[in-house]
């Protein structure tokens, strides 16, 4: 789904973002019982599995509407998918936004796809997501990979600093666009603004896979956002935290152009990428994820930050744990850190991120984003009340790390 209109900076007034008016044509619709003469073959649910029908409630069902419905996303100048897209724009301080309901994915095609057209080189951090290295391959884009800091002693990768692109640029001279991903997905933030600067003296612009930062516009003591810094092409994987439904993710523009990536350009790559039949539920989801995150993201942050530094404290306290923190910008690669990831050294305890994340899940039915051999990776929500998930996650690890320590020590014996 690409449907998009202009926006404006960020809205300091709230009373626009009250609504969600894609989410409300749906309702609408399927409030007056329509002759459902279109597909979907299941009519609302009528026509649908038992079980099914059971499991998501007739309500979802009833909105599920195909494209080209009037009074939905047609029949007028400006339609209630148009008002939506808008105020996403205007939340993200974006020029233009689009809707994708095939998740950060589509997105990272469609700007391979939209960079074909100005050349074959693109500079590439080298940790980006497979989604890119595969949009690199549908579009024929020859990359240049440049490496990110690394972290030797934890073995991650954390972000790509002004100073080694500068390098990179200049000894790439066919280049027509600079990728980058921030945050990573360790919490770790790039110098946007640096990177931005760097890439814009050599006229190209900047493009930024933020899909573990969509939630950073909504609460100043988030990481500064990266189209706010200066990147003319961020992708925003909406679902990841700030609400929306899974396969949901957002594309935005900037307001400045650079290399001659427009926004024609990004339209019509997104239309090779883009199903005609898009999951209206996924888009009326970013509609009201965008307004949930309007209204209460702010409040929601302050209480997340402040229980979350609370449980930092408490997972030290527990043998063999340590918290990344904002301690990590001593790293040359890491700019900020996102106060709502939780991310564990896990090596003091003798065993590896993936034990512990076993024995979370089979004592304390506890399922974690990441697990690797040395860390564990956990995220909350943008408006996901954190107490109660902080003290369960708590409980989980202490019970998980005494049953490793426990097996660690008998393999030493």
């Amino acid at each position: 789904m690409t449907q998009a209109v202009n926006g404006s900076a960020p809205s300091a007034d709230k009373t626009a973002h009250e609504q969600a008016p894609y989410l409300t044509a749906l309702r609408e619709y399927a409030g007056r019982s329509p002759g459902r003469y279109h597909v979907p073959g299941h009519k609302g649910g009528a026509g649908t599995d038992v079980e099914l029908r059971e499991a998501l409630g007739a309500g979802a069902l009833e909105l599920d509407l195909p494209l080209i419905t009037h009074g939905v996303d047609v029949g007028s100048d400006f339609s209630p998918m148009d008002q939506a897209v808008d105020l996403a724009a205007q939340a993200w301080g974006a020029k233009r936004t689009w809707f994708l309901s095939n998740g950060a994915t589509q997105g990272n095609h469609a700007i391979a796809l939209a960079l074909a057209s100005l050349g074959q080189e693109v500079v590439i951090q080298r940790n980006v997501h497979a989604s890119t290295i595969d949009g690199l391959v549908l579009a024929g884009l020859r990359p240049t990979w440049v490496a990110p800091e690394l972290n030797p002693e934890l073995g991650i990768a954390h972000c790509l600093t002004p100073e080694v692109l500068e390098i990179t640029l200049a000894d790439s001279p066919d280049a027509v666009a600079v990728v980058v991903v921030s945050p990573t997905y360790y919490g770790a933030v790039a110098d946007i603004r640096g990177l931005a600067r760097v890439a814009h003296e050599w006229g190209v612009p900047l493009i930024v896979d933020e899909a573990w930062g969509s939630h950073f516009p909504f609460h100043e003591a988030l990481p500064e956002h990266a189209l706010s810094a200066g990147a003319n092409v961020v992708l925003s994987g909406t679902h990841k935290l700030v609400g929306s439904l899974a396969q949901s993710a957002m594309l935005h523009m900037g307001e400045e152009t650079h290399g001659g990536l427009d926004e024609q350009t990004i339209d019509r790559a997104l239309t090779l990428v883009s199903s005609t039949s898009p999951s209206s539920l996924l888009l009326a989801s970013l509609d009201a994820a965008r307004r949930n995150a309007m209204l209460n993201g702010r409040a929601v942050v302050d209480e997340s930050i402040t229980e979350l530094a609370r449980t930092r404290d408490r997972i030290r306290d527990i043998p063999g744990l340590e918290v990344l923190d904002e301690r990590l910008r001593r790293h040359t690669g890491v700019y900020d850190y996102d106060p709502l990831r939780l991310a564990i050294d896990v090596r003091g305890t003798g065993a590896s991120g993936y034990e512990l994340a076993v024995a979370m899940r089979e004592d304390s039915d506890v399922h974690l984003e990441l697990r690797g051999e040395s860390m564990l990776v956990m995220v909350f929500g943008l408006t996901e009340p954190a107490t109660a998930s902080c003290e369960r996650l708590v409980e989980a690890l202490a019970s998980g790390v005494d049953r490793v320590s426990r097996k660690a020590r008998g393999r030493r014996a």
